[in-house]
């Protein structure tokens, strides 16, 4: 695992900080949307006691809180051994299930999902952290032909990034 600055995670907080990942929708970053009692109820804790563990977290950079909200930042994934990478997911549609499946793949973990020409329909971008989950949910949706995945290994060219 990757050392962080400060004082030593305890277990507790690495718990905490899976909890939420396994929780989070992917914006651009990982984010719970869940109410500080249930996540300290999930956990077994108070809410003074988990609200004293994600202060920690959050004075680490691991986490950004606001109301209503828990993001995990870019160190608290490499702190659980994640990469962020992202993936490419090729999909081939049966035509005339196009619209069922847009429709439910709009619903998966994917920051990106564009039409395409030739011999796929579509291309899902997806952090590598969800692949497995994106893969196990569209395998399940009829209409799916076949999927194929390729993650980022680097980027040679990215003209926004110097912006």
């Amino acid at each position: 695992m990757t050392k962080i600055e400060g004082p030593p995670l305890t277990d507790r907080q690495i718990e905490i900080l899976r909890m939420l990942f396994e929780m989070s929708e992917q914006a651009s970053v990982f984010t719970t949307r869940k109410r500080q009692i249930d996540l300290a109820k999930r956990l077994g804790l108070t809410r003074q006691a988990l609200n004293i563990h994600l202060r920690k977290l959050r004075d680490a950079g691991l986490i950004r809180t606001g109301r209503g909200f828990i993001d995990l930042t870019e160190d608290a994934l490499r702190v659980l051994g994640l990469e962020t990478a992202e993936a490419f997911v090729f999909l081939k549609i049966n035509p005339p299930k196009r619209e069922s499946v847009y429709e439910e793949i709009r619903a998966l973990p994917a920051l990106d999902v564009y039409r395409v020409t030739g011999e796929i329909d579509l291309v899902a971008i997806v952090p590598q952290a969800q692949l497995d989950r994106f893969l196990g949910e569209v395998s399940g949706i009829d209409g799916v032909i076949s999927t194929s995945s390729h993650v980022v290994i680097s980027s040679i060219k990215r003209p926004w990034k110097n912006l």
